[in-house]
């Protein structure tokens, strides 16, 4: 669908989330990881779950499309930009709370999921020390279930507040939200995620730390983290390591213009510096088939690519 930037529309966005949050051309290179991608035809930054609500019922109404961002980590975006709406939830819908009665973080979308381990670390509360090197948002890891180390959010979440289709909010307690391996009902569906909520356990806050420490000190050693990526690129096939696969296919170093298969781990598909976003789109494609033809494995992408 072909939009073009149009004066009415952007006002009416602008009236629902102010002047100063509504950007127009604005380059998505400037907020994906992988630092890649061309501009989106209108950028809005609400405050609140209410104005993503509004937003949403707008583009259904003039029929264009709207794009949910958090913090961009596991997402590609062509050069070409995004024809409609990206509406960035990580700016400004960062409240939690922390209530020591019950053991619960609650915390609304645009919220770190690092943030969220590092606060749950000074509560004393332990369940999310996996989740303290993770560079995506509560919405975009409740969206996939994200998970480290042995852990998910689906270890502790007890319910997640959501925007359905019709722009109705729906409130999904765990069971209903169908959790499995970087799966939930919010990704088969295309709900947004606004809110969620975290049942943790008492736990000693200098060891909580040390464990938070310790994950991070083997995501430095292990992962190529001084370059641009989406973080691991594929989902663990059954019964195998990506990575390993990947190693074993020859592919470690394979480079497509500036793309590039981490030297340090071969699960990460990394920007040099001057990648496009089609080098990397090609790279994942032919690493998925020398893989295949290697060991008949199918690598499936984490990352997610807006076409």
């Amino acid at each position: 669908m072909d939009i073009h930037i149009e004066q009415d529309f952007s006002d009416l966005l602008k009236d629902i989330v102010g002047e100063e949050n509504v950007k127009l051309s604005e380059e998505m290179k400037k907020h994906i990881t992988f630092r890649v991608g061309g501009p989106a035809d209108y950028f809005v930054v609400p405050h609140c779950a209410d104005e993503v609500a509004a937003v949403f019922c707008l583009c259904k109404e003039k029929e264009i499309p709207i794009y949910i961002l958090g913090n961009g980590s596991n997402l590609l975006i062509p050069e070409e930009g995004v024809r409609g709406v990206v509406v960035k939830i990580a700016e400004n819908m960062n409240a939690y709370s922390v209530d020591a009665e019950t053991n619960t973080i609650t915390a609304e979308a645009g919220v770190k999921l690092s943030k969220c381990a590092s606060v749950a670390c000074e509560a004393g509360l332990s369940g999310l020390e996996f989740a303290a090197g993770i560079p995506g948002t509560i919405g975009g890891g409740v969206t996939m279930n994200a998970g480290a180390y042995g852990g998910e959010l689906s270890d502790c979440i007890v319910w997640a507040k959501v925007l359905n289709e019709d722009g109705d909010a729906l409130t999904l307690t765990k069971k209903k939200l169908e959790l499995g391996y970087r799966e939930s009902i919010i990704a088969k569906k295309n709900y947004v995620v606004l809110e969620a909520a975290f049942q943790l356990e008492n736990g000693d806050k200098d060891e909580i730390r040390a464990k938070m420490q310790d994950f991070n000190r083997r995501r430095r050693e292990k992962q190529p983290l001084e370059y641009p990526s989406a973080g691991s690129t594929f989902k663990r096939p059954t019964g195998h390591f990506a990575g390993q696969l990947i190693e074993e296919a020859g592919m470690k170093g394979y480079t497509i213009g500036g793309a590039m298969v981490s030297e340090k781990h071969a699960g990460f598909v990394i920007n040099k510096g001057d990648a496009t976003a089609a080098d990397i789109s090609n790279l994942i494609a032919v690493v998925q088939q020398r893989v295949r033809e290697n060991s008949g494995v199918d690598l499936e992408p984490e990352v997610k690519c807006w076409k």
